[in-house]
């Protein structure tokens, strides 16, 4: 169990502690849960670097990793549709194609397979970090103001709402087509591992 391997495990365990301090409607509470999901995102950036560094590029990591980021951030988005923050068509697509892959994937690592994640992927998971991030940000943010007395119009207005919706629209978008690209860029070790 090396460091990038521990790192990429932390995520598993942050991701429910998030999601607790996320829904509690406390202000201290919400920016903790801030600052828990950025340390989890960040350790993402970290294990790998450390990983390709050293030179310890693990197969559990290659499975692990990408598996850690999906609990992750399906995390966030199962805690913003409790808040109705975000639309449940598109949480639902989301997850659908995160696990969905996710099982391709672990059914190919049962039969000795390790099918590491594509380019697209890693672009859709940093999509889906920053819009994350920025949900989070505007929550806070409007939970301090309103915590200190002031109006929180200004984070409530069709502008802003709207620029969240682009974002979640795009991540959505990008999630599933990127699912797709996965499915036909390894169908040939797919129908292997079905058959």
């Amino acid at each position: 169990m090396n460091t990038p391997n521990k790192l990429t495990l932390s995520r598993i365990v942050l991701s429910p502690i998030f999601m607790v301090f996320f829904l509690m409607d406390n202000v201290y509470c919400r920016v903790l849960s801030l600052l828990i999901f950025t340390f989890a995102a960040l350790t993402d950036l970290w294990d790998g670097h450390l990983a390709r560094k050293y030179g310890i590029v693990t197969s559990f990591g290659k499975f692990m990793d990408p598996l850690a980021d999906k609990i992750l951030t399906s995390t966030a988005f199962v805690s913003f549709l409790a808040l109705g923050a975000v639309e449940a068509w598109m949480v639902m697509l989301i997850i659908i194609r995160e696990f969905l892959i996710t099982g391709l994937r672990s059914l190919a690592a049962y039969r000795g397979l390790v099918i590491a994640p594509t380019m697209s992927a890693k672009f859709k998971t940093v999509l889906q970090m920053v819009s994350i991030v920025a949900i989070l940000l505007h929550i806070n943010l409007k939970t301090i103001f309103i915590a200190a007395g002031h109006s929180a119009a200004f984070f409530e207005s069709t502008l802003i709402l709207q620029i969240l919706d682009w974002m979640i629209l795009v991540t959505t978008v990008v999630t599933v087509l990127t699912g797709i690209d996965y499915l036909i860029k390894n169908a040939s070790i797919l129908k292997a591992v079905l058959k």
